[in-house]
């Protein structure tokens, strides 16, 4: 599920697949995503790179879309792989970087950026 939040910025995205059950927020506010992947427990967090990423209106406007025409492909699908590393936990600093949004997401859980 999608919940798009035009007045904060935010786009909440919900997958609930089993073991790939995973929450996703794109804080356009402060230009970051982060998704929650439930298996790992962990969280990953990336810059928002506009030349990749759809801006909100974008987001909401292919939202529509698929679930009016059930299609499921799209040419603005965006994968993105992330690598194994060191992972930290969040601090004063990351949060007020991040924003309240990804803080309520991943307090608690490693950090992989």
């Amino acid at each position: 599920t999608m919940t798009i939040h035009s007045e904060e910025h935010i786009v909440d995205v919900h997958v609930r697949s089993g073991v790939y059950s995973s929450d996703t927020i794109f804080d356009y506010t402060h230009g970051y995503i982060a998704t929650r992947l439930f298996s790992r427990n962990a969280c990953f967090i990336m810059k928002i790179k506009k030349e990749i990423i759809p801006d909100l209106q974008e987001i909401g406007r292919l939202a529509f879309e698929r679930e009016t025409m059930r299609d499921v492909y799209s040419p603005n699908n965006v994968w993105t792989l992330f690598q194994a590393g060191n992972s930290r936990l969040g601090n004063f600093r990351d949060w007020i970087l991040y924003g309240k949004h990804i803080e309520n997401l991943c307090t608690g859980l490693p950090l992989y950026e």
